[in-house]
């Protein structure tokens, strides 16, 4: 099951998130307080962070920024109902937020929005270990290559081998056909 936390300073925005998702697949925890809120990230795992942009404790961008430190593969989404465009583009860039949604909100949107992070996510951890099995297989690779090289250097009649006209390995001299 996929970990979202929202937070935001604001009860009742925190209430109307909360019918929102209600009904996904998701565990969702929500926090009026930042603060509250990094403390958890410290100890539970969270697949995305939906975070307001503006709350008098610390700001969004602030917040998410140590969410990327304490949890850099967390999806990061902002909500706000302010649209200066700077702040929003420095969001964006500072605290590498995957996706910005304004104040008031389309639920469907909303929604969708949320379970798109979730899946550039997921994919996002697979081709990390994706990348992370090809470097060990590569590095298997050049060993075991290392080693082939060494045996025909030592043993250079085993790695002769006779091809037919289809591209086929001829064995015919090894059984006198």
């Amino acid at each position: 099951m996929k970990s979202i936390m929202v937070v935001d300073d604001e009860v009742n925005v925190l209430s109307s998130l909360r019918r929102v998702l209600r009904g996904y697949a998701w565990d969702i925890s929500f926090f009026s307080c930042p603060f509250e809120a990094l403390k958890v990230l410290n100890s539970k795992s969270i697949d995305l962070v939906l975070s307001d942009f503006q709350m008098p404790q610390m700001d969004g961008v602030t917040f998410l920024n140590r969410v990327r430190e304490i949890q850099p593969n967390a999806m990061r989404v902002i909500l706000s109902g302010h649209a200066d465009l700077n702040r929003v583009l420095d969001a964006i860039n500072r605290a590498e937020v995957y996706r910005f949604i304004t104040k008031p909100w389309n639920n469907e949107a909303l929604r969708i929005s949320i379970s798109q992070a979730l899946d550039v996510g997921a994919l996002l951890q697979e081709n990390k270990q994706l990348a992370e099995l090809i470097r060990e297989q590569g590095t298997v690779l050049k060993r075991q290559l290392a080693e082939l090289q060494k045996i025909k250097e030592k043993h250079p009649e085993i790695a002769r081998v006779e091809w037919d006209e289809d591209g086929c390995i001829d064995l015919s001299e090894e059984f006198d056909c």
